[in-house]
């Protein structure tokens, strides 16, 4: 079982995904993007026409989870940085999703990419029909 928290001592990836799935974990892999500004604020606002209908386009697609901005760390404040969920056949398809978002494109976003594996935790989705109401929780 890997349990240590040392990096010299961290297991591969895969390896670690089989030993979850080997205990009855989930093991979804999904892929995350961290996006921070990396121009002025001008090239952010340019380009968010375009980044919202790559957004749009990728949840039709059925390759974007989730997508949306986080506060600083008192949780009070906007501090320019998002977060985007993939879902993806690869890291290497995963990194083109971002790399053709039009915030990276065009320079006006820096992203980082990380594999992460869902094993625990629950989700609701509750859906009213008729008063056309969707609620996650």
């Amino acid at each position: 079982m890997f349990l240590s928290m040392e990096v010299e001592n961290m297991p591969k990836w895969k390896d670690y995904m089989s030993e979850a799935r080997s205990r009855g974990a989930l093991a979804l892999e999904l892929f995350v993007v961290q996006s921070v500004p990396a121009g002025d604020g001008a090239d952010v606002r340019a380009a968010l026409p375009d980044h919202l209908a790559y957004q749009a386009r990728l949840e039709a697609e059925g390759a974007l989870v989730f997508a949306g901005p986080m506060s600083d760390e008192s949780g009070e404040m906007m501090e320019g940085m998002g977060l985007i969920v993939y879902r993806a056949a690869s890291f290497e398809a995963a990194r083109s999703l971002a790399e053709n978002d039009p915030m990276h494109r065009a320079g006006a976003r820096s992203f980082t990419l990380r594999r992460w594996l869902i094993n625990e935790g629950s989700i609701t989705l509750s859906v009213e029909l008729s008063g056309q109401n969707v609620s996650l929780t």
